[in-house]
């Protein structure tokens, strides 16, 4: 299967890195193109540059790597092109909180995969996933020696929980499922118990761990 990745900046990048790393082909799209080119040549064989609709397009599974916002409106234009793909959404509903630091944009009992969820077409398949650990723990945690750190998902679908585990595995950590779309938001900062640097207080979780968590 191949996975494109919509975005190439902290998160985006790690995500293609470690999926590389794990032998998953990519490819690659960003508001500055020149960006995903770059990283495309970086990672080598298996990565390769589009523009969004092009990426999508040659896809199985699609990582939304975008701010809320962006992803609303993306989600919105492409619609047609996303049905029986894999859309997955790490995205934490934050913005600046005005004091140098950030706050949940969103309203209690709502969560950005939600939104998502609401704007998706039939027969797309929603995987809220890849945006539990920050973006550094995302790169230097992968493919851990002794033991590999948990990546929660959440979905409704037997399609969408399928290709969570497979990239999951493949770019180097243990997948764990947290429940369906209405637990995503325990996977998304600011308010999520499940999210590294919001309820696990900065710690990487192993496989026991997480489902003692759940």
């Amino acid at each position: 299967m191949t996975t494109a990745i919509i975005g190439t900046g902290n998160i985006g990048s790690r995500v293609a890195r470690n999926l590389v790393q794990g032998g998953e082909p990519v490819v690659l799209a960003a508001r500055d193109q020149s960006h995903a080119e770059a990283l495309a040549a970086e990672l080598g064989s298996l990565a390769s540059s589009a523009s969004v609709a092009d990426a999508v397009s040659q896809a199985d599974a699609v990582v939304m790597a975008v701010w809320l916002d962006t992803e609303k409106g993306l989600v919105s234009q492409l619609s047609a092109a996303l049905v029986g793909k894999v859309v997955i959404d790490p995205t934490n509903p934050i913005g600046p909180d005005g004091h140098g630091g950030y706050t949940t944009t969103l309203p209690e009992g709502q969560s950005a995969a939600s939104i998502v969820a609401a704007l998706l077409p039939a027969g797309a398949y929603l995987v809220k996933a890849f945006g539990t650990l920050g973006a550094d723990a995302l790169g230097s945690a992968a493919n851990r020696p002794d033991e590999r750190a948990v990546l929660f998902y959440a979905t409704d679908d037997d399609a969408g929980a399928e290709t969570a585990e497979r990239l999951i595995s493949a770019a180097g950590f243990d997948p764990v499922k947290a429940g369906g779309i209405d637990a995503a938001g325990r996977l998304e900062l600011m308010r999520g118990d499940l999210h590294q640097n919001g309820g696990l207080g900065g710690r990487l979780l192993n496989a026991d761990e997480a489902r003692a968590a759940l």
